[in-house]
């Protein structure tokens, strides 16, 4: 009976498969406001960034008010707005209000709108009547503008996240096993829908699986860093056309004892592919990442040749990126092939 397939670490999308519970310091992410909104969904963040607008007008429109009520506004306002001769005529000899027409909390709440968007005073304006009238008009300044940095800076950086950008670096949908060179290597292929290259791309490669230590101590997502190469050498990858980036599988790789006989019986196998590098546009930082489960491995498969010269050019032809065909490779592990060399006698383009 087939076993039922481990739920992945990694999405061939790149997102993490980790639900994060019980975490019992919640306060830690309002150390750090900006982040925590950055990383909220977008119609939570649209519901802050309007109800940080309205909950300060609302703030300063009820202090607006309460100046004006204090002052006495309010009742000349009234006065005035009923029947103008007759305020005039009620009016204090001289009466000069802290802030001109304003009669209810209505017109409070329009003068805050208008004194913290800047939209420009009309008819409603401060006068020198009250200084802390004017404390309040530099005090409101001075809090809208912070609100538009945070927000405004918040909307800009979700906007631009680094991940966006890793959204036109694809990878192969399956790996493949064959041979290079005479030795076994694990062959995926990379490459960037942009012209926009990414400078100091690295690529490097982890298997997770749950192991067991000689102590009986159990790790269940044990990540285990192998050695990737690639035609540049080193990690470091000139991406400007697609790549094929393999591992040799060596005594010294996780890969060193499976078969393709055996190969889809590791369902707790999965193999974790890193790329990062730096926008040549933006100058951020970005992060791609894939993986492939023992099913997504192809024992015995090699990548179609996808660049050919055009014209005086290199042309790429992005349908066949993920395109491969069978080639003679050995159905043994890379073990019994280093152990063995009359195995690769057999193969039909071993020189006799």
């Amino acid at each position: 009976r087939a076993r039922e397939r481990r739920a992945r670490f990694v999405g061939k999308n790149g997102a993490c498969n980790v639900a994060h519970k019980n975490i019992r310091e919640q306060g830690r992410f309002l150390q750090d406001v900006f982040t925590t909104l950055v990383d909220l969904k977008w119609p939570h963040t649209l519901l802050i960034f309007t109800m940080s607008f309205l909950c300060s007008w609302l703030l300063f429109g009820m202090v607006w008010w309460l100046i004006a009520f204090a002052h006495g506004d309010l009742d000349h306002g009234t006065r005035l707005q009923r029947d103008p001769a007759e305020g005039a005529a009620g009016a204090p000899p001289g009466f000069v209000p802290c802030v001109t027409s304003i009669h209810s909390f209505t017109s409070a709440f329009l003068f805050s709108i208008e004194v913290q968007v800047t939209i420009g005073f009309g008819g409603r304006m401060v006068t020198e009547e009250c200084p802390a009238a004017i404390l309040v008009l530099i005090v409101q300044n001075i809090v809208g503008l912070v609100i538009n940095a945070i927000m405004l800076g918040c909307i800009f950086m979700k906007t631009s996240q680094a991940h966006r950008r890793a959204e036109t670096l694809i990878f192969s949908k399956h790996a493949v096993i064959a041979l290079r060179e005479g030795k076994l290597c694990f062959m995926l292929r990379v490459g960037d829908l942009r012209k926009s290259m990414i400078i100091s791309a690295t690529i490097r490669m982890q298997v997770v699986k749950k192991t067991a230590s000689l102590e009986g101590e159990v790790v269940p997502l044990n990540q285990i860093d192998i050695q990737m190469e690639n035609p540049v050498g080193g990690n470091s990858i000139f991406l400007v056309s697609p790549l094929i980036i393999y591992h040799v599988i060596d005594k010294n790789s996780p890969l060193y004892d499976i078969s393709p006989v055996n190969l889809h019986h590791h369902e707790d196998l999965e193999i974790i592919v890193i790329l990062e590098g730096v926008v040549e546009t933006t100058g951020i930082t970005t992060q791609a990442r894939t993986s492939y489960l023992a099913d997504e491995i192809l024992w015995g498969q090699r990548f179609v040749p996808i660049v050919a010269e055009e014209d005086g050019r290199y042309s790429v032809d992005y349908s066949k990126f993920g395109n491969t065909v069978k080639v003679p490779t050995p159905s043994c592990t890379a073990r019994q092939l280093e152990e063995d060399k009359s195995i690769m006698d057999t193969m039909p383009f071993s020189p006799k």
